[in-house]
């Protein structure tokens, strides 16, 4: 990441970061990363722009794409929860992008959940 140098550096900063969480908006299935200090210390941002890329890559568009706080699991950071329509919320942890293919394709796509990366479930 380039230096902020000045408050236009600082905007372009911003603008990005919109453009990356706004490119997905809507839908009834939502993938929420955890982009907390923590998060993006272990690797949320590179997490989330593989999802986004996989996404693209599928031609999935129904799909929202969203970020938190931290939750306090930071021991388990780079955190993914996945929530289909009528399902319980599963959360994966200690993700990396090279997983995100495997939990789009699994998860997503055909309803399984990938076990050995959850974390946790809330019905």
């Amino acid at each position: 990441m380039p230096k902020i140098r000045n408050l236009e550096d600082l905007r372009k900063v911003k603008e990005s970061a919109k453009d990356l969480t706004a490119a997905r908006s809507g839908g009834r299935t939502h993938i929420i990363v955890g982009m907390g200090t923590c998060g993006i210390a272990a690797g949320a941002r590179e997490v989330m722009t593989a999802i986004l890329a996989e996404l693209e890559k599928r031609g999935i568009k129904d799909v929202a794409v969203e970020t938190t706080g931290c939750i306090g699991m930071c021991q388990f950071e780079p955190l993914v929860d996945v929530i289909r329509p009528g399902e319980p919320r599963i959360t994966y942890g200690n993700v990396s992008p090279e997983d995100v293919p495997r939990i789009v394709a699994e998860h997503l796509i055909n309803g399984n959940v990938v076990a050995d990366k959850v974390i946790g479930r809330t019905d």
